[in-house]
């Protein structure tokens, strides 16, 4: 199924920022990127909304997360923020029903990050 985005209501077809998204994944190897893409998978199961910046918390040491800022990111916290998105909105891509996605404010403020909502 596809993913929309809220601004256009289009089905999406591939990642933005393409090149930088196989940058990021190209210094990863298979398993890594695998335990990615599950991490992400399990906690887009079951629910309804996700914003792709609230998900991972704030300190990835020791988890599957972590060479996304080691390897893909080389220890730039921004970067490494922006692969992570990258490889979120990658997943929605993939995912088996259909999602719409978008940018939003809290409190008058952008929040940095795209919030992904189940399309009923």
């Amino acid at each position: 199924m596809p993913l929309f985005d809220l601004m256009t209501l289009k089905a999406v077809e591939r990642v933005p920022y393409k090149k930088d998204y196989d940058l990021f994944r190209s210094r990863l190897s298979t398993a890594e990127l695998s335990a990615i893409e599950s991490w992400i998978d399990e906690r887009i199961a079951g629910h309804e909304v996700h914003t792709a910046g609230w998900m991972p918390g704030h300190d990835w040491r020791g988890t599957v997360l972590e060479p996304i800022y080691t390897k893909a990111a080389q220890r730039d916290e921004r970067i490494a923020g922006r692969a992570f998105g990258l490889f979120v909105y990658a997943r929605f891509l993939a995912h088996p029903e259909p999602w719409i996605s978008g940018r939003f404010e809290l409190n008058g403020r952008d929040i940095g990050s795209r919030t992904y909502f189940r399309k009923t």
